[in-house]
């Protein structure tokens, strides 16, 4: 056997473990968190917005799980995430009051809109009620496309159809259609079906496939849309990345990150509006 090349193969073979041990430390040193947070968080272009500006300051990287709210609060409350950040009040004092989740804090808001044909065959278009517009639109059965999966804007739309005295599950037949995804993909089927949606005003403002539908009710203050972030309790999974995860409710919720929020806008106007107050949130 030549010497020569069993020299470059060695030398090749020496090459090739340096490189992946190198790699491996790399990853290894790489810093981040899983952030399990609602699917308008991330279909409205706000994360792709703000996460870069933190992982500039801080090095942490973000690895987004988007989901509907109740999903991704059940995902902290199996550990598969470090920090949770979604819009649902309720759902998320619940996760706090049974331990799984530790430091709540309001981070921004928005609003809700109902969309729908221009053609308006419900007749609530220029509606400021909430209510009274979903019992027109239940009285005309006109096509209504629900998100149907447990999310924060699932909850606040059925909390809605109740005020309303409306069960959709035992009168929607025919006209009432959940599609059982997140809210891109239910403003998909609402533009395909000519239909009336409830969503959240950032994703609305970020959808492209509109077709014919326009904002029908808004400016309700039933309508009003409260984001909240807070830590996985370590106590209940000791592998949480605590530092880290901290490091990014203190930088949201900063005036450096609040400010970060309030600069994103789609053709000038704003999709979500900061709480924060000199002093800092609590």
């Amino acid at each position: 056997m030549n010497p020569m090349i069993d020299r470059r193969h060695l030398l090749g073979l020496i090459a090739g473990i340096g490189l992946a041990v190198s790699s491996t430390v790399a990853l290894a040193q790489e810093k981040f968190i899983v952030v399990a947070s609602t699917t308008s968080t991330e279909q409205s272009g706000l994360f792709g917005h703000i996460l870069p500006i933190f992982t500039k300051k801080t090095g942490i990287q973000v690895r987004v799980v988007a989901q509907g709210t109740g999903q991704a609060l059940k995902t902290g409350e199996q550990g598969n995430a470090d920090v949770v950040f979604v819009h649902d009040r309720v759902a998320e004092q619940k996760f706090v009051d049974a331990g799984w989740g530790v430091d709540r804090r309001e981070v921004m808001y928005n609003d809700f809109v109902i969309v729908g044909p221009k053609s308006d065959p419900a007749k609530v278009g220029g509606s400021k009620d909430v209510v009274a517009a979903y019992k027109k639109i239940a009285a005309a059965k006109a096509p209504f496309a629900s998100r149907g999966d447990s999310s924060g804007t699932h909850a606040a739309e059925l909390r809605i159809w109740k005020e309303a005295g409306i069960d959709v599950k035992a009168t929607g037949t025919g006209w009432y259609r959940e599609t059982g995804s997140g809210m891109g993909p239910t403003l998909n089927t609402a533009s395909g079906m000519n239909a009336y949606a409830f969503t959240d005003r950032g994703t609305w403002l970020n959808f492209k496939n509109r077709g014919d539908l326009v904002v029908s009710v808004e400016g309700d203050a039933k309508l009003f849309n409260q984001y909240g972030v807070m830590l996985v309790n370590p106590a209940r999974h000791a592998h949480v990345k605590v530092a880290e995860g901290r490091a990014f409710i203190d930088w949201i919720t900063s005036k450096e990150g609040q400010d970060a929020i309030a600069s994103y806008k789609i053709g000038g106007q704003q999709l979500f509006f900061p709480n924060y107050r000199p002093g800092g949130n609590s």
